[in-house]
């Protein structure tokens, strides 16, 4: 995706945007309202309180999503693509002091989304499916049921991937918040005096007047911005400019209107309180709504599902997780992508939450940890790359960086009460993938370290073959090798055992950049060696398909010439042994959880797209 659509794209890419993008933000008003007056901690439904909460509502809105997403963060782009890894790629460089801590953070941000990717769903489908027992108590007993069972056909229906998912469900969005806008108007003109909680003085007499109580209930208002993140982190599906002209020209609208029109309900009827959003409606459109809700709820989940895909792959591909299986569900969109483990995890732990917490109040008082731990480090982040990216001076990067952090300090703080609630699952979870990260990371780097020991440079092997020369056979072998210089560990062991070679032989390097896309006319080099060797490093970024094949396809036009009937891939099949506790270099439980993790990662053959009945693996064990 360019930074700049064209304009004919534009349009399209705004109704893919509501269709993908604003699905967990544009749900958030059937809980967040209610929350405030209805919840964990409730306060009373009075003018005063109505009007507070309202215009704290409103003012997150626009400072949290409209100025600090909208127009600062979605500026720190990398290449076009948005999120926290894209800024890990961004910040991640050597030789800087700090610059490890600042990839730690980002890392432990980008865990943290996975909490909140099996929240999401949950809470978002049975708050929606709860309005169901307005409209009659038959249902009330099935409300969970119910759920569980959107949620599996939900989880089911991910291997047909997300093709077209902005042109299905876009205009079932648009639909949404036009009948966010319908349900609020009436209620604001039978009831106008709401209109003046877009006066910032009534949030501020409300965090005045309550104390300690406003700080309890700004954890409820934060539910109103929860789905934030996702703005940023799909900004290399759609671009910043759709995304933007999507959020101004209706979201933003709707969600005001509608928020507005709540209160406005509320000031008229407090017993409304425990689902004002339903209330809106008239006794005949209910359950239409519920209907409605249920589809914009199923369409915020796919959101946060896909999200989660393509989390998996940029951290597989940047060296923070093991080789899942990859599935491209698209010809024509490099992000949409279907991994199958990732989707059956979030499936039994979003189901396991549904039957623990049966209800959406009980999963408010959990969410919102993992989404302002996240946003805490978007920030801080961000103000590095304004300083080192956009030449921005220390005083202003502060100033801009430090108004936003202070707000999501305030957010944070609201929430850290729901660890006890709660809270503790995503942080659980997002602490278990922070482990797996760091220590596939590390590991590989040590790993890398021990087999660059063993390395036979590679004048030393080509003397060795020119003192002894094997027998050489017609076609091409490629040997897949992570360190572009001296002669491959398999390369040695294949010659050892098998007094062979083949006529032309490429020793091939895969290399990942820290950036979403590498541009096809340099993204190969190819040198030519002695003895019918060459050496082929081809760069992929952290978005691309990893189609070896095709990359060595741009490698005729740099004088390699291969036939593909005649090649041999051959890669190495490293396992890891030892005789007494593992010494790696880690601390003896990551040496152990690396070991494990190895041992259990996909092959590499559908991970490059190798054709299967073209590889031979050589097995190579390294003692630790």
């Amino acid at each position: 995706m360019s930074h700049q659509p064209t304009k004919s794209r534009v349009p399209f890419l705004v109704l893919a945007a509501l269709g993908v993008v604003y699905g967990d933000i544009g749900t958030s008003v059937l809980y967040a309202l209610r929350e405030c007056f209805s919840g964990a901690h409730p306060i009373p439904v009075n003018t005063a309180n109505v009007l507070g909460v309202v215009s704290l509502i409103f003012w997150s809105l626009i400072i949290t999503v409209s100025v600090k997403y909208l127009l600062f963060v979605m500026r720190a782009d990398n290449g076009g693509e948005g999120g926290i890894l894209a800024l890990v790629a961004l910040v991640r460089s050597k030789g800087k002091a700090g610059r490890p801590v600042l990839v730690m953070l980002g890392l432990f941000g980008a865990a943290l989304l996975y909490g909140d990717g099996m929240i999401t769903p949950a809470i978002s489908v049975l708050s929606a499916v709860e309005g169901l027992g307005i409209a009659t108590n038959v249902f009330e007993p099935y409300v969970v049921p119910i759920t569980v069972v959107i949620l599996i056909m939900l989880f089911l229906v991910q291997r047909r991937g997300t093709g077209g998912i902005g042109a299905v469900f876009g205009p079932i969005m648009i639909v949404w918040f036009a009948a966010l806008i319908l349900l609020g108007i009436p209620h604001i003109i039978e009831n106008p005096v709401v209109l003046r909680s877009a006066n910032p003085f009534y949030a501020f007499a409300f965090l005045r007047d309550h104390g300690w109580e406003s700080f309890l209930t700004m954890g409820a208002v934060f539910l109103s911005v929860t789905g934030a993140e996702a703005l940023y982190a799909d900004m290399g599906h759609f671009g910043r400019h759709p995304i933007q002209i999507a959020w101004f020209s209706l979201v933003l609208p709707a969600l005001v209107v509608n928020y507005m029109g709540q209160g406005a309900l509320l000031l008229s009827n407090p017993d409304a309180r425990e689902f004002p959003f339903y209330y809106l409606a008239p006794g005949w459109a209910l359950l239409p709504m519920v209907a409605l809700s249920t589809m914009a709820t199923v369409i915020a989940s796919q959101a946060v599902i896909s999200g989660a895909f393509s989390l998996t792959q940029q951290a597989i591909q940047l060296g923070y997780s093991p080789r899942f299986n990859i599935l491209h569900t698209s010809a024509h969109e490099k992000g949409q992508v279907y991994i199958p483990e990732v989707n059956w995890l979030l499936m039994v732990a979003t189901v396991g939450l549904v039957f623990g917490f049966k209800t959406s109040t009980n999963l408010a008082a959990a969410y919102g940890m993992a989404v302002t731990t996240t946003m805490v480090i978007t920030t801080i982040l961000a103000y590095f790359v304004a300083r080192e990216r956009w030449g921005w001076s220390a005083p202003r990067a502060l100033l801009v960086s430090g108004a936003f952090i202070a707000i999501d300090l305030s957010f944070f703080g609201a929430n850290v009460i729901k660890i006890a609630h709660g809270g503790w699952f995503p942080l659980a979870v997002a602490g278990l993938i922070y482990a797996v990260m760091t220590t596939w990371s590390t590991g590989r780097q040590l790993v890398a370290r021990r087999l660059a020991d063993t390395e036979v440079p590679l004048s030393q092997f080509f003397a060795t073959v020119a003192k002894k020369p094997p027998v050489r056979v017609a076609g091409t072998g490629i040997f897949m090798t992570a360190r572009p210089e001296g002669a491959p560990p398999i390369l040695v062991h294949h010659l050892t055992h098998n007094k062979v070679l083949h006529e032309h032989i490429v020793l091939l390097t895969v290399s990942i950049m820290d950036v979403p896309t590498v541009d096809p006319d340099s993204s190969i080099t190819v040198d030519q060696l002695a003895n019918g060797f060459w050496r082929v490093v081809t760069r992929f970024g952290f978005m691309d398909a990893l189609d070896v094949p095709a990359a060595l396809e741009r490698a005729r036009s740099q004088g390699l010439d291969w036939r593909i009937e005649d090649t041999t891939y051959f890669l190495a099949h490293l396992t890891l042994f030892t005789h007494d506790a593992p010494r790696l270099g880690m601390m003896a439980w990551r040496d152990k959880l690396f070991i494990f993790l190895s041992r259990n990662a996909r092959r590499a053959t559908n991970f490059f797209q190798i054709p299967p009945d073209r590889v031979v693996e050589i097995g190579i064990q390294l003692e630790l």
